[in-house]
């Protein structure tokens, strides 16, 4: 019997090298992290940056926690953003949070530069399979662990090139936290359960009509 390898079944995103991995993140999905980064206190007078804004759908829920959102995107999707290499050059002034959806080859980098430049934390929303790999663990995790894996009980569907109401993916995803507020509070990664909340979080304008 042979292995089903379709990209579905094998929960991968399989991109080009030079692709700008362009799979925007429904906005509920970025509001369910923000119902909990506010457990510890609030966040409408801080600052947060969103260095891979895309076409601004993470964006939008962050304006409507935090009291100032930085936005930039090495590539112009025509939102209006600072087009710019997040990656490139010396690291920026820091802000109190940066969170974003990394391009899946970079995710690493992002997170280093992340980290080093957010004064209360930051956070990726990645495969839940981001987690796996020796490399990875070497690397990242065994220096730098997350204070948190939220994993999603529901499925988070980003498809490519456009966001959608509607659709299915085999694939699941998590946000990691590196919470710098929550270090006091336990000494190891904590790992919990976004329940369901899409009917609660998801807004009709939340999606644009197609072209």
């Amino acid at each position: 019997m042979t292995q089903n390898r379709s990209t579905a079944v094998m929960q991968r995103r399989v991109e080009p090298h030079d692709s700008l991995d362009d799979f925007p993140t429904p906005p509920w999905a970025t509001r369910a992290l923000l119902n909990r980064l506010t457990d510890i206190g609030p966040l409408w007078h801080q600052s947060a940056r969103e260095p891979a804004a895309n076409r601004g759908h993470m964006v939008r829920p962050l304006r409507e926690w935090f009291g100032t959102v930085e936005a930039s995107d090495i590539f112009d999707y025509g939102a209006g953003f600072p087009q710019a290499d997040y990656l490139f050059g010396p690291d920026p002034e820091p802000v109190d949070w940066t969170i974003t959806n990394p391009p899946f080859r970079l995710a690493e980098q992002f997170i280093e530069r992340m980290h080093r430049t957010s004064r209360q934390g930051c956070a990726v929303i990645v495969r839940s399979a981001f987690l796996e790999g020796v490399g990875r663990f070497q690397r990242l995790f065994q220096i730098l662990p997350p204070t948190q894996v939220l994993q999603f009980s529901e499925r988070v569907v980003m498809h490519k090139g456009k966001l959608s109401a509607n659709g299915s993916t085999a694939t699941a995803y998590c946000w990691l936290v590196w919470d710098k507020r929550r270090w006091d509070l336990a000494g190891a990664t904590e790992l919990d359960w976004i329940g369901p909340c899409r009917k609660t979080l998801e807004r009709p304008d939340d999606y644009p009509e197609a072209p």
